[in-house]
């Protein structure tokens, strides 16, 4: 049997990881940027204590390395009382370590906004709610898009180091095909395609989004 051959004869179980790996990314970016945009908000508005203990927290997270996170969030949490099952351990280590990451994005392009900008929102009387949703955060996305992109296309390659603790997602596909059926090529190949499929989906949705924010 050929290396196409395999791929194509386990081609639910490519669909079946593509679609996890789709799900994964997806439902992280819905949770860790609502969540950094929060956190934003605390720490530029909230007291210094719990602004200094977010920011610490983050700068912590961004020092570990990713793979070590997860094998806390699934072997070590058992410990404690607390067990995940293998997609829901990776969700909640995607959502955690890539919230830092956001959070530190929307922290540094902050600073590139003008703070006549902020006064005069003031001046105008946007409330708190108001100045954030309809002057501060569209322009911060706006500027933060390429790197909001590209921290997207890591949080797709991060999933793939959740074959580790057995998430089934496109790499743990196209490793099960290539072990047994002693054909690495193909199988690879085939999940490098599609991950570039998905790298192109997140270029073109993080297009839109920055034409978006400025309308």
């Amino acid at each position: 049997m050929s290396g196409l051959e395999a791929v194509w004869e386990s081609r639910d179980l490519f669909l079946t990881g593509a679609w996890m790996t789709l799900t994964l990314v997806a439902l992280c970016l819905a949770l860790s940027v609502p969540l950094a945009m929060l956190a934003h908000i605390v720490c530029a508005e909230g007291p210094s204590a719990i602004s200094n203990a977010i920011r610490l927290t983050a700068d912590g997270l961004r020092c570990v390395p990713f793979l070590l996170l997860a094998y806390l969030v699934y072997y070590g949490l058992p410990s404690f009382g607390l067990r995940l099952g293998p997609y829901s351990a990776g969700l909640a280590t995607l959502v955690i370590y890539n919230s830092a990451y956001f959070l530190e994005i929307f922290r540094s392009q902050s600073l590139v906004i003008p703070p006549e900008t902020r006064q005069a929102a003031e001046a105008f009387g946007f409330s708190r709610r108001k100045l954030y949703q309809r002057i501060l955060f569209p322009q911060l996305l706006h500027n933060a898009a390429p790197m909001l992109g590209n921290q997207s296309v890591m949080v797709m390659k991060d999933s793939a180091l959740l074959m580790i603790i057995t998430v089934e997602e496109l790499t743990f596909a196209a490793n099960f095909v290539s072990t047994n059926n002693f054909k690495p090529f193909a199988p690879f190949v085939m999940a490098v395609v599609i991950y570039w499929l998905y790298s192109l989906l997140i270029d073109a949705a993080v297009k839109r989004l920055e034409r978006r924010s400025m309308r």
